[in-house]
């Protein structure tokens, strides 16, 4: 009973408030973070994207969730600024290229040292192996097993197989995101 009563009382939130979600994207670079939030935000993927230097902010509007996006760089020496743009968020998005072999080993380094950080416990995470258009791009299983996502016990965790440039996946990756949208920040 008390579960559809909030459900009941989420829905009729939904008609009359936004609800507010803060993500952050990071990753290695070339894993297509840019891309998927340009897709995210106009549906359509953009060929000629430049690396992201330092960050970019976004605010995208999906039904009564609005989302605020933080793509922050993947190279080396922007990696020191993702915890603190990943705290307090309602969410934490590891895009990977899962087409890129020889950068698997640094992506689930990084994913696992970022995971660490006690000012970060409990926020959810979803991972996104991106590329999937691209041959020998890893499934979602293979990119679980990679990643050591299992070995990940303290918080959430999701994983799912995308191409941001064709736009494969990408209704479940917003479903799971406005899923974990809430009123407010975390």
């Amino acid at each position: 009973m008390a579960f559809l009563i909030n459900g009941l009382l989420n829905w009729l939130r939904s008609l009359f408030w936004k609800q507010e979600m803060e993500l952050t994207l990071v990753g290695l670079q070339n894993s297509g973070k840019s891309t998927l939030v340009n897709v995210l935000a106009n549906g359509q993927c953009t060929e000629d994207m430049i690396p992201t230097v330092g960050f970019n902010m976004r605010k995208v509007t999906k039904g009564a969730v609005v989302m605020k996006l933080w793509d922050l760089g993947g190279q080396a020496r922007f990696r020191s600024m993702w915890e603190r743009y990943c705290r307090g968020v309602n969410a934490i998005v590891f895009v990977m290229d899962a087409a890129d072999h020889d950068k698997i080993p640094a992506a689930k380094a990084e994913l696992h040292q970022l995971l660490e950080k006690p000012l970060l416990a409990d926020i959810p995470v979803l991972v996104l192996g991106n590329k999937n258009d691209l041959p020998n791009a890893l499934g979602v299983d293979e990119v679980i097993e990679k990643l050591d996502l299992r070995s990940i016990t303290n918080r959430e965790v999701a994983c799912y197989s995308i191409s941001a440039k064709n736009s494969t996946n990408i209704d479940i990756t917003m479903n799971w995101l406005i899923k974990h949208a809430t009123s407010g920040s975390r």
